[in-house]
């Protein structure tokens, strides 16, 4: 049957709509493959004409070949995790003590005993801070975080509207349209599940204006949040071959094609400024080749590693994005397995926070994080893999209080963009360094204060990829990747 990608009533030869990822892996169960695949890469094609590259250099640039950002979806507490304070009012202590780790002055709380033994590979910037327009929630948050722009509808509420093809991309999928990947694996993967906050799920997600061809590959395993087990039962069917397809099979199919293709000059001729073949062929290895299928295939970790990532959605999802950018995938993106403003291993902490975070939210960081960058630096793979984590603010260092609308119980702590942390490895950022400092409440920073968009345009920089390129939105407007410079401090 053939399969024509796209909406009804839309012309699939529009730029902004585009196609998704999984439209082009549909060529795995098509019996008219040929066909299929040439509406899909002609599109694609289309809209991956990229601009010309932008000048740059310096310290730190081009020392990224991967990423695997860690998005703490929810706003983790700063001062209960990576900053502690001591002989502050009692409604801004932590309950959790505070500890050593392997690095002199990098004291952390007693809720990341893991992640201490390995802070001598890491640098924590405890000097993230913006003042946002505004109330501010979640959705706003990380359209920022995600894109390095604000959203120009914001409802009273904060939040925002669910994603469009009018939207501003993910960063990451800026990143594989200017340096795509040339072996036959998934350029972007997003798991365990979507950015979301209440009922806007998705949004600062997508590739939004650069077509539905720069989606990430999305990783939704089946099973609700609280399933700590579904990536056991991750299905790559995308990427298999129908069972009475075999690659032998497939590959003359793909010389029929190159047969057919040649006694129509006219077709060739109408379609050789798209370069059909050559994505043609990129999709064909993806089939074939079974490389990026066998990243997905977690049994093949010994107990051990198994036991260290914590076997749980986010350590089994650390570990699936190290096979992922082991196999050669350029961006992963793991959200935090579960929704913004919801209870119950969440990181957004109005009410019952010491409990929780002890026992639900900590835990599964402290193994999932010190075990990746442990794994990545066993592995010789952390030269060149950056590993960033962050959310999308912190959380206030006053308890019960109220700093965006919501209700907050004494033991709980609102939204706070004005100071938090986040923690960057790898790709040759420097070791066992402290970067910025808080004030006493941690509530400010003293010195050194790093916006979000700084943090992506550092992310570009890594890659070799000037924060100044331009891209055209949906109107053909001209815009920057994102409006800052990078923080070269970070690399040694």
């Amino acid at each position: 049957m053939l399969h024509i990608p796209g909406e009804s009533g839309k012309d699939l030869c529009d730029k902004v709509l585009g196609v998704s990822r999984r439209d082009v892996l549909r060529v795995g169960g098509s019996a008219m493959m040929g066909l299929t695949l040439g509406h899909i890469l002609k599109i694609q094609g289309a809209a991956a004409a990229a601009p010309a590259p932008v000048a740059g250099g310096g310290v730190g640039w081009n020392r990224a070949k991967s990423l695997i950002l860690l998005y703490l979806q929810g706003g983790p507490s700063h001062i209960d995790l990576w900053d502690p304070k001591d002989n502050v009012p009692d409604n801004v202590r932590s309950a959790f003590k505070r500890i050593k780790s392997k690095v002199p002055g990098m004291d952390l709380t007693e809720a990341l005993p893991k992640f201490a033994g390995v802070t001598d590979k890491v640098t924590l910037v405890r000097s993230m801070s913006y003042t946002p327009n505004g109330l501010f929630n979640h959705t706003a948050a990380i359209y920022q975080m995600m894109t390095g722009y604000t959203a120009d509808k914001v409802s009273p509420s904060g939040q925002l509207e669910p994603p469009t093809p009018k939207d501003f991309p993910n960063f990451g999928s800026n990143i594989i349209r200017l340096k795509p990947v040339t072996d036959p694996v998934l350029p972007l993967v997003m798991m365990p599940r979507p950015l979301q906050e209440s009922g806007v799920v998705g949004k600062g997600g997508t590739a939004g204006f650069l077509g539905r061809g720069f989606d990430p590959y999305y990783l939704y395993p089946a099973g609700d949040d609280m399933d700590m087990r579904k990536m056991d039962r991750v299905r790559v069917d995308d990427l298999s071959l129908r069972p009475d397809v075999s690659a032998a099979r497939l590959q003359r199919r793909a010389d029929l094609r190159t047969l057919i293709d040649k006694g129509m000059p006219d077709i060739d001729k109408a379609v050789a400024k798209y370069d059909l073949d050559k994505y043609y062929e990129q999709a064909l290895g993806l089939i074939i080749s079974g490389k990026a299928r066998e990243a997905f295939n977690l049994s093949a970790e010994t107990p051990a590693t198994r036991d260290s990532y914590g076997r749980n959605t986010f350590g089994d999802s650390c570990l699936l994005a190290r096979r992922l950018v082991e196999a050669g995938t350029r961006v992963v993106e793991v959200i935090w397995p579960k929704v913004a403003n919801s209870d119950n291993h969440s990181w957004d902490h109005h009410k019952d926070l010491t409990k929780r975070l002890r026992t639900q939210s900590a835990p599964m960081l402290d193994s999932g994080l010190s075990a990746l960058i442990g794994d990545l630096s066993q592995r010789g793979m952390l030269d060149d893999t950056l590993v960033v984590a962050v959310g999308e603010f912190g959380r206030s260092p006053q308890r019960g209080v109220s700093t965006s609308g919501n209700d907050n119980s004494a033991d709980g702590r609102d939204h706070w963009p004005y100071c938090y942390t986040a923690c960057l490895a790898g790709a040759g950022i420097r070791q066992g360094v402290v970067y910025g400092e808080s004030d006493k409440t941690a509530s400010a920073p003293l010195d050194k204060p790093v916006h979000p968009m700084q943090l992506l345009a550092t992310i570009y920089h890594a890659f070799g990829i000037n924060p100044k390129t331009i891209v055209h939105n949906h109107l053909n407007q001209p815009r920057e990747l994102v409006q800052a410079e990078p923080v070269t401090e970070w690399w040694g």
